[in-house]
């Protein structure tokens, strides 16, 4: 049952991810969730401070609120400093990562919070923390119900806001021109993409977190040029990457994380190399076909 459990979580980690991973492709904004999960760490310290527990609730809160008000930085620097988009994504997070740091090594130096702790969580313990109901019924780890809930939130932003995300995603001087706030539903989307990744890395761990925000929809990117079938591959291709990688690590007996985020590399690899349309194989013919034709002419 456990090995159930894992995988569960992963695949719905994975789903939640890569399908507003599909966004931040499009948008460029890739490495916006390595940002929000290393700039979120004062806001775990300061929830611990403000509450005096560990709790999962209170942490989720102020990391939530710490992944919000990194979005509103990394924008107000491109926006109004204008500095590049990376740019902005690299002073923010290591400044507030580096805040974090100061604060735990100030205020909370005998207790167990470090940067590993609260960013790198370990999946194989998901089956161990539990829900249990006041009545003492078990409802199950406590993984699957957050990540469920917040997948449950994204497919309704997608299929509630389907067209406004689709247009200021792929041309937001057009959805300006048509009166859609490209400013709001960029903060709703990054709102989103927060809250994915903090509800995710307590569970499963920051890097897997990255891998499954990037690397599914980068596949997915390869394989077709319709937006909605790449959400589709997308998700596809992190369910399979989630169930292949603990395959994997159960038989190296290594990292799950690690296992998992590694399938996602050997799929993109794949979809990179066979790719119909953009795979290297593919160009590789194209050309071999071209330098055909031009001997020929010069024949």
């Amino acid at each position: 049952m456990s090995s159930f459990w894992i995988i569960l979580t992963g695949a719905l980690v994975a789903v939640t991810c890569s399908l507003l991973g599909c966004y931040l492709i499009l948008r460029r904004m890739a490495m916006v969730g390595d940002a929000i999960s290393h700039a979120v760490l004062p806001g775990i310290v300061l929830a611990f401070l403000i509450s005096g527990s560990r709790q999962t609730i209170p942490m989720l809160l102020g990391a939530g609120i710490l992944g919000i008000l990194t979005t509103f930085l990394i924008e107000f620097l491109h926006k109004k400093a204008r500095l590049q988009e990376d740019a902005s994504i690299g002073v923010t997070f290591t400044w507030l990562f580096a805040l974090g740091v100061i604060l735990i090594s100030v205020f909370a130096n005998k207790v167990d919070i470090d940067q590993e702790c609260v960013l790198y969580g370990e999946i194989a313990y998901v089956p161990l923390n539990v829900w249990i109901t006041d009545t003492g019924t078990n409802l199950g780890p406590q993984a699957i119900w957050i990540m469920g809930s917040i997948l449950v939130l994204v497919l309704i932003m997608i299929f509630t806001s389907y067209k406004e995300l689709l247009v200021t995603t792929f041309d937001p001087s057009y959805a300006a021109a048509i009166g859609f706030s490209t400013a709001l539903w960029h903060y709703i989307l990054m709102s989103m993409v927060s809250l994915a990744t903090v509800a995710s890395f307590e569970s499963v761990g920051a890097i897997l977190v990255v891998a499954f925000l990037i690397v599914p929809a980068a596949t997915a990117y390869l394989l077709t040029d319709r937006f909605e079938l790449m959400l589709v591959l997308a998700a596809v291709f992190g369910i399979l990457s989630s169930v292949l990688g603990y395959l994997l690590a159960s038989q190296i007996d290594g990292s799950i994380a690690g296992a998992m985020a590694t399938m996602t590399g050997l799929i993109f690899v794949l979809a990179f190399i066979f790719s119909p349309r953009y795979g290297i194989l593919r160009k590789k013919n194209e050309a071999d076909k071209t330098g055909m034709i031009i001997e020929e002419s010069k024949v």
